[in-house]
């Protein structure tokens, strides 16, 4: 079964607990993006979404679970079934840290799924990061789901799941703001990302920095640094749970 972190015990207050599923990004044969310092995309995720999770798991109302809590490979689609239909999740979140050519390029960002389809994004960028990511099962291996998600977009539209994880985009990055300095984005983007593609849950994926920037590569890889963001993305997911609270949790009865 896939793993999952322990709650401490909560006051009672009736209403069952929000469900987040954390996934961190790539793992096993994919290495994610490599900084210069040869800092690992992979373990700068596991150890932020542990982060993450152990200080969800500390709050009143919520329980977080993992997706990977150690060095393995998990197709894209697994992933998001996962959250979907074993967690049982109300929340997923895939983290990541992201990359790119020009080594300048900083700051946290915040995706979420087109409603337009798999080709359309709200910026060359948002389109360049999904098939970036999207690539992953190539390079873990896994066969790539093909197919038309467009059963998919209808049903993030008609459940308001893609309404409310703009919302919770938009509350992420006013958390991860005074963290990182610097939004790469100051919106949510949206692009056609495979992790994604799953009805019925708030999905985003949230980048904590560009790894191949030398500045945030040295900030990505210290302990305290992640976990400053990891508080701040915590933070973000209560601050949306209290705001739109679910019917029948906790945050709906309190």
């Amino acid at each position: 079964p896939p793993p999952a972190i322990e709650n401490r015990p909560k006051r009672t207050g009736g209403g069952r607990d929000i469900i987040v599923s954390i996934d961190a990004g790539h793992g096993g044969a994919d290495p994610g993006a490599i900084g210069r310092s040869g800092l690992y995309e992979k373990h700068v995720t596991l150890a932020i979404a542990r982060a993450v999770a152990e200080y969800l798991n500390r709050q009143d109302g919520i329980s977080a679970r993992l997706t990977r809590d150690s060095d393995f490979f998990i197709p894209l689609q697994r992933r998001r079934q996962i959250a979907r239909h074993e967690h049982k999740a109300d929340i997923f979140m895939s983290i990541h840290a992201d990359s790119a050519p020009n080594r300048a390029a900083r700051g946290a960002s915040v995706f979420a799924l087109s409603l337009q389809g798999a080709n359309s994004a709200t910026s060359s960028f948002a389109q360049r990061l999904a098939e970036q990511e999207n690539k992953a099962d190539l390079i873990g291996g896994a066969v790539v789901e093909s197919g038309t998600i467009t059963d998919v977009l209808a049903s993030l539209a008609v459940e308001g799941s893609l309404k409310h994880s703009l919302d919770m985009g938009g509350i992420l990055l006013s958390h991860m703001h005074p963290v990182v300095g610097k939004l790469h984005s100051p919106r949510v983007e949206q692009a056609g990302f495979a992790v994604l593609k799953e009805p019925g849950m708030v999905s985003l994926l949230v980048e904590t920095g560009f790894i191949s920037n030398a500045e945030e590569e040295a900030k990505l890889g210290t302990a305290a640094y992640q976990r400053e963001l990891a508080q701040a993305i915590g933070e973000g997911v209560l601050r949306f749970c209290r705001q739109y609270p679910v019917p029948g949790t906790w945050f709906d009865r309190n």
